[in-house]
Protein backbone atom coordinates (compact mmCIF):
# COMPACT_ATOMS: atom_id res chain seq x y z
CA UNK A 1 0.00 0.00 0.00
CA UNK A 2 1.17 3.52 -0.84
CA UNK A 3 2.14 6.02 1.85
CA UNK A 4 -0.20 8.86 2.67
CA UNK A 5 0.69 12.13 4.35
CA UNK A 6 -0.87 14.04 7.21
CA UNK A 7 0.28 17.63 7.87
CA UNK A 8 -0.57 19.01 11.32
CA UNK A 9 -0.36 22.72 12.17
CA UNK A 10 0.49 24.26 15.54
CA UNK A 11 -1.24 26.55 18.05
CA UNK A 12 -3.11 29.58 16.68
CA UNK A 13 -2.19 28.37 13.20
CA UNK A 14 -3.88 26.61 10.29
CA UNK A 15 -3.17 24.28 7.38
CA UNK A 16 -2.77 27.44 5.28
CA UNK A 17 0.20 28.85 7.19
CA UNK A 18 3.95 28.45 7.41
CA UNK A 19 5.42 25.69 5.20
CA UNK A 20 2.32 23.47 5.22
CA UNK A 21 0.73 24.78 1.95
CA UNK A 22 4.08 24.55 0.19
CA UNK A 23 4.70 20.99 1.45
CA UNK A 24 1.17 19.93 0.48
CA UNK A 25 1.74 21.30 -3.02
CA UNK A 26 5.09 19.51 -3.35
CA UNK A 27 3.57 16.18 -2.25
CA UNK A 28 0.60 16.60 -4.57
CA UNK A 29 2.99 17.23 -7.50
CA UNK A 30 4.19 13.67 -6.84
CA UNK A 31 0.57 12.41 -6.95
CA UNK A 32 0.69 11.56 -3.26
CA UNK A 33 -2.33 11.46 -0.97
CA UNK A 34 -2.15 14.44 1.45
CA UNK A 35 -4.43 15.50 4.30
CA UNK A 36 -4.23 18.82 6.17
CA UNK A 37 -6.85 18.87 8.94
CA UNK A 38 -7.90 22.29 10.19
CA UNK A 39 -7.78 21.78 13.96
CA UNK A 40 -9.72 24.14 16.24
CA UNK A 41 -7.55 26.96 17.54
CA UNK A 42 -7.90 29.71 20.09
CA UNK A 43 -8.46 29.82 23.82
CA UNK A 44 -11.44 27.65 24.70
CA UNK A 45 -11.27 25.68 21.42
CA UNK A 46 -7.77 24.32 21.11
CA UNK A 47 -7.24 21.45 23.50
CA UNK A 48 -6.30 17.80 23.38
CA UNK A 49 -9.90 16.53 23.43
CA UNK A 50 -11.04 18.70 20.53
CA UNK A 51 -7.99 17.89 18.43
CA UNK A 52 -8.38 14.18 19.22
CA UNK A 53 -12.01 14.16 18.09
CA UNK A 54 -10.97 15.51 14.69
CA UNK A 55 -8.00 13.16 14.28
CA UNK A 56 -10.18 10.17 15.22
CA UNK A 57 -12.31 10.92 12.15
CA UNK A 58 -9.20 10.35 10.01
CA UNK A 59 -8.39 7.15 11.91
CA UNK A 60 -11.94 5.81 11.53
CA UNK A 61 -11.83 6.60 7.80
CA UNK A 62 -8.69 4.44 7.51
CA UNK A 63 -6.51 7.41 6.63
CA UNK A 64 -4.14 7.26 9.60
CA UNK A 65 -2.46 3.86 9.55
CA UNK A 66 0.88 2.03 9.21
CA UNK A 67 1.47 3.73 5.83
CA UNK A 68 1.02 7.25 7.14
CA UNK A 69 3.81 9.81 7.33
CA UNK A 70 2.94 12.66 9.69
CA UNK A 71 4.59 16.08 9.49
CA UNK A 72 3.82 18.24 12.53
CA UNK A 73 4.89 21.70 13.70
CA UNK A 74 5.27 23.31 17.15
CA UNK A 75 2.62 21.96 19.59
CA UNK A 76 1.48 19.37 17.04
CA UNK A 77 4.36 16.90 17.60
CA UNK A 78 3.48 16.34 21.26
CA UNK A 79 -0.21 16.14 20.37
CA UNK A 80 0.57 13.48 17.76
CA UNK A 81 2.74 11.51 20.21
CA UNK A 82 0.08 11.55 22.92
CA UNK A 83 -2.65 10.61 20.43
CA UNK A 84 -0.71 7.67 18.96
CA UNK A 85 0.20 6.33 22.41
CA UNK A 86 -3.29 6.71 23.90
CA UNK A 87 -4.98 5.17 20.84
CA UNK A 88 -2.26 2.56 20.17
CA UNK A 89 -1.89 3.54 16.50
CA UNK A 90 1.22 2.69 14.49
CA UNK A 91 2.42 4.98 11.70
CA UNK A 92 5.27 4.78 9.19
CA UNK A 93 7.22 7.97 9.94
CA UNK A 94 7.00 11.08 12.10
CA UNK A 95 8.65 14.31 10.98
CA UNK A 96 8.51 16.85 13.78
CA UNK A 97 9.46 20.52 13.53
CA UNK A 98 10.13 22.50 16.74
CA UNK A 99 8.44 19.94 18.97
CA UNK A 100 8.35 20.29 22.74
CA UNK A 101 6.67 18.85 25.83
CA UNK A 102 5.73 20.19 29.27
CA UNK A 103 6.87 23.72 28.43
CA UNK A 104 5.06 26.72 29.85
CA UNK A 105 6.07 30.34 29.67
CA UNK A 106 5.45 31.44 26.07
CA UNK A 107 2.48 33.56 27.21
CA UNK A 108 -0.87 33.09 28.98
CA UNK A 109 -2.84 32.22 25.82
CA UNK A 110 -0.29 29.76 24.42
CA UNK A 111 0.14 28.12 27.80
CA UNK A 112 -3.63 27.67 28.18
CA UNK A 113 -4.08 26.01 24.76
CA UNK A 114 -0.88 23.94 24.88
CA UNK A 115 -1.07 22.54 28.40
CA UNK A 116 -3.63 19.78 27.71
CA UNK A 117 -1.38 18.38 24.94
CA UNK A 118 1.49 17.49 27.27
CA UNK A 119 2.04 14.05 28.72
CA UNK A 120 4.65 12.18 30.74
CA UNK A 121 5.40 8.99 28.79
CA UNK A 122 6.81 10.64 25.67
CA UNK A 123 9.25 7.77 24.98
CA UNK A 124 6.29 5.39 24.58
CA UNK A 125 5.71 6.84 21.11
CA UNK A 126 8.68 4.78 19.91
CA UNK A 127 6.43 1.70 20.21
CA UNK A 128 4.19 3.19 17.50
CA UNK A 129 6.79 4.50 15.06
CA UNK A 130 10.31 3.32 14.22
CA UNK A 131 11.35 6.40 12.22
CA UNK A 132 11.11 9.73 14.06
CA UNK A 133 12.86 12.78 12.64
CA UNK A 134 13.07 16.01 14.64
CA UNK A 135 14.04 19.47 13.40
CA UNK A 136 14.64 22.40 15.73
CA UNK A 137 16.76 25.54 15.80
CA UNK A 138 19.23 27.16 18.13
CA UNK A 139 17.31 30.45 18.40
CA UNK A 140 13.59 29.70 18.56
CA UNK A 141 11.92 32.86 19.93
CA UNK A 142 9.01 30.87 21.45
CA UNK A 143 10.46 27.65 22.83
CA UNK A 144 13.90 27.41 24.40
CA UNK A 145 16.56 25.44 22.54
CA UNK A 146 17.08 23.11 25.54
CA UNK A 147 13.37 22.20 25.57
CA UNK A 148 13.29 21.35 21.85
CA UNK A 149 16.60 19.46 22.09
CA UNK A 150 15.34 17.47 25.09
CA UNK A 151 12.19 16.53 23.15
CA UNK A 152 14.24 15.38 20.14
CA UNK A 153 16.79 13.52 22.28
CA UNK A 154 13.98 11.56 23.96
CA UNK A 155 12.42 10.15 20.77
CA UNK A 156 14.29 10.96 17.55
CA UNK A 157 15.99 8.37 15.40
CA UNK A 158 17.45 11.36 13.49
CA UNK A 159 17.60 15.00 14.53
CA UNK A 160 18.66 18.21 12.82
CA UNK A 161 19.45 21.55 14.42
CA UNK A 162 18.99 24.42 11.95
CA UNK A 163 21.28 27.31 13.01
CA UNK A 164 19.39 30.60 13.11
CA UNK A 165 16.13 28.93 12.04
CA UNK A 166 13.88 30.60 14.61
CA UNK A 167 10.59 28.73 15.02
CA UNK A 168 11.01 27.29 11.51
CA UNK A 169 7.83 29.07 10.46
CA UNK A 170 6.86 31.80 7.96
CA UNK A 171 7.91 34.50 10.43
CA UNK A 172 11.43 32.97 10.28
CA UNK A 173 11.33 32.82 6.45
CA UNK A 174 10.21 29.19 6.34
CA UNK A 175 7.24 29.40 3.97
CA UNK A 176 9.16 26.66 2.17
CA UNK A 177 11.20 24.03 3.98
CA UNK A 178 13.00 21.99 1.32
CA UNK A 179 14.81 19.74 3.83
CA UNK A 180 11.46 18.14 4.68
CA UNK A 181 11.20 16.64 1.18
CA UNK A 182 13.95 14.14 1.94
CA UNK A 183 11.59 12.32 4.32
CA UNK A 184 8.87 11.50 1.80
Amino acid sequence: MKNNYLLVHGSFSSPFSNWLPWLRSELEKENLEVYTPDFPTGVGYQNYDNWSKLLKVYVEAGIVNENTVIYAHSIAPIFVCKFLVENKIKVKRLVFVCGFNNYLGIDKDYDSVNESMYFDNLEDVKEYCDDIICYYSDNDPYVKYDVEKEFADAIATTEYCIPGGGHLNAESNYSEFKELLKHI
